[in-house]
């Protein structure tokens, strides 16, 4: 693990600036210079890459404030649960929606999409691997961290409920309806027990990965040992 200043303000800042990047990108500014993405809000995708910008931003004042080289200490819990949504993030949109039928390939190398589904996460895991002290995560991040994408799902479903579920109302640019931003989040083509099912898929993913790397991080401890 590094512990030297220089070397986490370099990659931090590295993470900072792209990620202000992907941000504005994600309201759309990169595609149409006079087109505003008023739809950035219902993306996870988007919401994660917020999170983690936010807790990398933190680091990096943390890290500019010390005077001697030493471990990142910011939030670790916040920093798991960051770590897990953008993992989620990366995993779904790769596996699931890059290669979807219907979606133009040419959409997944644009730097927007290439930042926020690839680059920034990849860089967050890798900077938990890197500056954080082994040995210190906790059993309870794991379950702790569902409450980011679980909270998400019940943020989409309220506000479908708002709009009366009306799926006529698209996302600029798509025929996704805007309450149903994820084909498995959509109560129209998947049903109550579609979704439901999906849910509980990807939170067990989620918990599972998240215990995976607990594990990882014991072990790299005993190794370090």
């Amino acid at each position: 693990m590094i512990k030297s200043r220089t070397t986490q303000l370099i990659y931090q800042t590295i993470y900072c600036t792209l990620g202000f990047v992907g941000i504005i990108a994600s309201f759309g500014i990169f595609d149409d210079i006079t087109m505003f993405r008023w739809d950035f809000y219902v993306h996870f995708t988007n919401l994660s890459n917020y999170f983690c910008i936010g807790v990398m931003f933190a680091s990096l004042i943390q890290t500019a404030k010390k005077k001697e080289d030493s471990y990142v200490t910011t939030a670790p819990a916040i920093k798991f649960i960051g770590m897990l949504a953008i993992l989620l993030t990366f995993l779904v949109f790769n596996i699931l929606l890059a290669g979807a039928e219907g979606r133009d390939p040419q959409l997944n190398w644009r730097i927007g999409s290439l930042c926020a589904h690839v680059v920034l996460p990849i860089m967050y895991v890798g900077d938990w691997f890197l500056f954080y002290e082994r040995g210190k995560t906790k059993l309870s991040y794991p379950l702790l961290s569902t409450l980011f994408p679980l909270g998400y799902v019940a943020f989409i479903f309220i506000q479908a409920a708002i709009l009366k579920f009306d799926s006529s109302i698209l996302i600029p640019g798509s025929t996704t309806p805007l309450i149903y931003p994820y084909f498995f989040v959509n109560l129209e083509t998947q049903g109550v027990a579609g979704v439901a099912k999906w849910i509980v898929i990807l939170s067990v993913a989620f918990i599972v990965a998240g215990f995976l790397f607990v594990g990882v991080d014991r072990l790299l401890k005993k190794v370090r040992k």
